[in-house]
């Protein structure tokens, strides 16, 4: 069953705190990171299909200690994604499951890192996964990695329903399946253990034309994984995660050739400086811009085996080599200003004086909380899309208990266009307050935020209507 996730268009009436929380969950999310709000998603490959961007993700899930190996990385099925604008995210539903691969050991929990991609009007999905005993006839299970498989499974819509293979792909052991596809109709398949390793998959797509070549042009200190080629300018660009000090940072290199030989041009990203261990990349180039997704434990931040799928814009300079990404709350797309705005998926905030809470630490779904407690603390929330409706009304949820003072609201920075003020002093409970534009506003804008007063203010969420 297909299921809108976010940004679903509402009235604003003056719901009680549990019912807009309830609302939230089971239709809505706001912001931008993580995209997918109501569960764990993670190693992404995002893929334009016609005119609209998809997400192959990989899904933790919790395990008890009856499933896989508990406190690890546990997933038993895939969903897939897409959107039409970067800012709303429909779910397509479970699209395959660990039951339904007949080579796949089931109990394993073990379906990790896909890829998917279209080809001549079909659509194959390559996934990972912990072979049954038949299919490790051969194989050594104390060498790391030895006992995954790779598999492939085909439909007729990126959504499926998607019918796996009865074997998995012959002469391919590892994890981590990337395809990519020449401008001359030529596919490849990438995956790793302990090396990367490339071949020319068949014109079927279900087995490889060549044998199995070591990419050798990478470190062998520090564990690498998660190959992911891309072409731009006649230069193929391999990226992948590699743990060079403490955890996976994303570096690249470059070639002349899908194959290679490649050379090291870089980092990517950095370290995660919350220690989320893993992380695992996609480029895509949507609608004129590239665009880099990859996954962080922000949702379980005490658990980095539960991860949620990011993305934020990319860049080269006039060399072609890929400018360092700091990960953004704010993320990608644009926010319609007659949505619930988030300011807590931030673009920059004051050094002191702000900060993001859980608005319930026992549901993280339910997403987090602006909290000033310093006169003159600030947040900045770009793109905002006012469009040609002109709004007259400010609404926002706010609670202010013990607090003195007003919120201002501004277009683009502090110096920016005041736009309206709300007094706080009557703000002593979550509750909707409503406050008259002082202009009118079309187009697109940054909104800035500061608090002016004493005491402690939160602020779930913004938005601006016209009544």
């Amino acid at each position: 069953m297909k299921r809108r996730i976010y940004n679903k268009k509402l009235s604003i009436k003056p719901y009680s705190l549990i019912c807009l929380l309830f609302l939230f969950i089971s239709e809505i999310s706001f912001g931008q990171n993580p995209l997918i709000r109501d569960q764990f998603t993670a190693d992404p490959t995002a893929r334009v299909i016609g005119d609209k961007l998809f997400i192959f993700a990989s899904h933790d899930i919790k395990c008890d200690s009856t499933q896989g190996r508990p406190n690890w990385f546990c997933m038993e099925d895939y969903h897939v994604f897409s959107t039409s604008n970067l800012t709303d995210w429909e779910d397509h539903g479970m699209i395959l499951s660990q039951y339904q691969v007949p080579w796949a050991d089931s109990e394993s929990f073990s379906i990790w890192a896909p890829d998917g991609i279209e080809k001549d009007g079909k659509y194959y999905f390559y996934f990972p996964s912990k072979a049954n005993g038949h299919h490790l006839q051969g194989h050594n299970p104390e060498i790391n990695g030895s006992s995954f498989k790779i598999g492939v499974a085909v439909a007729d819509s990126p959504d499926g329903p998607y019918v796996p293979e009865k074997l998995p792909i012959a002469k391919v052991n590892g994890i981590d399946p990337n395809v990519f596809i020449d401008k001359d109709g030529q596919a490849y398949l990438y995956w790793s253990q302990h090396h990367f390793y490339g071949a020319k998959l068949s014109a079927n797509m279900k087995e490889l034309e060549s044998e199995p070549v070591v990419l050798s042009q990478f470190p062998d200190e520090g564990l690498k994984e998660g190959p992911f080629l891309f072409e731009r300018n006649g230069i193929y660009y391999m990226t992948y995660p590699h743990v060079a000090n403490n955890t996976e940072r994303i570096e690249y290199a470059t070639a002349n050739n899908p194959l290679g030989p490649f050379t090291y041009q870089g980092v990517i990203m950095d370290e995660s400086p919350t220690n989320c261990w893993t992380n695992h990349q996609s480029v895509v180039k949507f609608k004129n811009q590239w665009y880099f997704f990859y996954h962080h434990n922000d949702y379980s931040p005490d658990f980095d085996k539960n991860r949620s799928v990011m993305a934020d814009s990319l860049f080269f300079d006039e060399n072609g080599l890929i400018k360092k990404i700091t990960p953004t709350l704010r993320g990608i797309g644009l926010t319609a200003a007659n949505d619930k705005i988030k300011l807590d998926r931030y673009s920059a905030k004051s050094n002191e004086g702000y900060d993001i809470e859980f608005i319930d630490e026992s549901n993280p779904f339910l997403g987090w909380k602006s909290v000033f407690d310093k006169n003159g603390s600030w947040v900045r929330y770009n793109q905002v899309d006012f469009g040609n409706d002109e709004p007259n009304v400010l609404l926002a949820k706010i609670n202010a208990k013990e607090a003195n003072g007003h919120l201002e609201f501004r277009l683009g920075s502090g110096n920016g266009k005041l736009i309206t003020t709300i007094d706080i002093s009557e703000a002593q409970k979550w509750d909707e307050h409503k406050a008259i534009l002082e202009s009118e506003i079309s187009g697109i804008h940054d909104l800035f935020l500061v608090f002016n007063g004493t005491g402690n203010v939160e602020v779930d969420w913004i938005s601006f209507k016209k009544m």
